[in-house]
């Protein structure tokens, strides 16, 4: 029968005439940028995450990107990155001017690998940034301890994990910084761009609310040069709606997961994502490792089943970062998992049937 990778339409069944009489309330009032839709998200997220601050953005790109503004990272100033992530946690950094340093991965988490992180730490560098890869938290304890000793911001890059915790912690609230992506396919999705920074300082969520709205405070005066990083109502009432379900969202999901571990670990051909102690994974993606990646995606595509790579280029060799001097052979782990790595359809609204045709297929792929 064939089984997308994702379908929003199935979850936008369950929620559409309560998402529909919120966005209606915004229309009525034409009150569609910042004003109380979006504080009240912003103080429901604050609950949720168990943080001092919640600040809603304009998407996850410009989470980063305010974050670092926030933090003082400045041209020529040196940012830890891993090079197995979505470009925008390197790009945040390259559009102030300063330098995206790359590390590995761990190969079984595809988290941050903090020795590989460590060994790049120099004079110059000023910041961090762990990603909780496709919905589980790094290794968020050592990552701080690491920034301790060398005096480093952390920013956690929490764009694929809003709701995965830490020994009972919620990702993101880890560091001094928090970053989220409400992009339409995550756990959390908008019906557009939309993203958030938690913190747990005062003066940095200070500067974050500031630098969204161009530094200006008064209206028309600027304290800083910020940039137009405002959440609008509407990307705020849907998301509101949405947060309700999110738990139990995420639960069905990991599931699913269990249901795919199950069906996988017989066979010594697809290794299965781990979930570290002390984690709890959300499964924004569930992405399994296998050495015939290639052929198994193209057989998947032929029974009409959804999957996709995530990432096939690592980011130490992408082109635009060719004057950072990365090159084949510098990050083995990462460059590993872009030739491995394979994610497949995983969302609330799958049956039973839709799991096991997945599995099904895989197995039958890899032989």
């Amino acid at each position: 029968m064939g089984v997308p990778f994702l379908d929003l339409k199935a979850q936008y069944a369950q929620i559409k005439a309560e998402v529909q009489a919120s966005v209606a309330a915004v229309f009525d009032e034409q009150a569609f940028v910042l004003g109380k839709y979006v504080e009240g998200f912003e103080k429901d997220c604050q609950q949720y995450l168990g943080v001092k601050h919640a600040i809603g953005v304009s998407n996850g790109s410009d989470a980063l990107l305010l974050a670092l503004m926030a933090a003082g990272v400045k041209p020529g100033d040196e940012v830890i990155v891993p090079a197995f992530t979505f470009f925008a946690t390197a790009g945040a950094v390259a559009r102030l001017n300063a330098v995206p340093v790359f590390c590995d991965v761990e190969a079984d988490t595809f988290n941050i690998d903090l020795e590989s992180a460590a060994r790049k730490i120099t004079p110059r560098t000023r910041a961090i940034i762990p990603v909780d890869l496709y919905g589980q938290c790094a290794a968020m304890e050592a990552v701080m301890d690491l920034a301790r000793e060398h005096n480093l911001c952390v920013l956690e890059d929490a764009a694929q994990a809003f709701g995965a915790t830490r020994q009972g912690k919620q990702a993101g609230t880890f560091a001094h910084f928090g970053c989220y992506s409400f992009y339409p396919t995550k756990n959390l999705g908008g019906a557009g761009d939309g993203g958030m920074v938690c913190s747990n300082d005062d003066e940095l969520a200070d500067r974050i609310r500031l630098l969204r709205v161009h530094g200006e405070r008064p209206r028309y005066h600027n304290k800083l040069v910020g940039i137009c990083g405002r959440l609008d109502a509407l990307q705020a009432v849907v998301l509101a709606v949405k947060l309700k379900r999110l738990d139990a969202w995420n639960k069905r999901r990991a599931e699913i997961a269990a249901a795919y571990n199950k069906r996988f670990a017989a066979s010594g051909k697809i290794k299965s994502p781990p979930v570290a102690k002390g984690n709890t994974h959300i499964y924004h993606q569930y992405t399994i490792r296998v050495a015939n990646r290639d052929q198994l995606q193209a057989r998947l595509g032929e029974k009409g089943i959804g999957c996709g790579i995530y990432y096939p280029v690592p980011l130490h060799l992408q082109e635009c970062f060719k004057a950072v001097g990365g090159k084949p052979g510098d990050l083995p782990v990462s460059e590993q998992l872009c030739r491995e790595s394979l994610s497949l359809p995983i969302f609330a609204e799958m049956t039973e049937a839709q799991v096991k045709e997945v599995a099904d297929a895989v197995l039958a792929a890899v032989g």
